[in-house]
């Protein structure tokens, strides 16, 4: 019953843009902080982004000025929009929900 979906990923080139999505039950939704973290093959998970239950929002430096993320509280769901994507963003992206993960979901950035 408590869960965290991602989707929106797949593969695109350089340039373009993706927006991911991250459906959670609202027993998470509703008061909690959310995140996406991403990992990279041979790489340890990091975040990219947070977004507090007000709100406010927060970026790793690689991402900063090129994706953001925004929540719609009545839907339950979570947003990365990701523009002007980098080879260097290729990774499993997870969503982050008040210690519950989603499985995540590949996006692959390559010409």
């Amino acid at each position: 019953q408590v869960q965290v979906v991602e989707s929106g990923g797949g593969l695109v080139q350089p340039g373009e843009s993706l927006r991911l999505s991250c459906a959670a039950s609202d027993s998470i939704f509703s008061i909690s902080g959310m995140a996406w973290y991403r990992q990279s093959l041979g790489a340890q998970r990091e975040r990219v982004a947070f977004i507090s239950n007000l709100g406010v929002t927060s970026y790793a430096d690689p991402v900063k000025g090129r994706f953001a993320i925004s929540r719609d509280n009545i839907r339950n769901t979570l947003y990365l929009q990701m523009n002007s994507l980098k080879p260097e963003d290729t990774a499993v992206y997870y969503c982050l929900g008040n210690g519950i993960w989603g499985k995540g979901i590949q996006v692959t950035v390559s010409s």
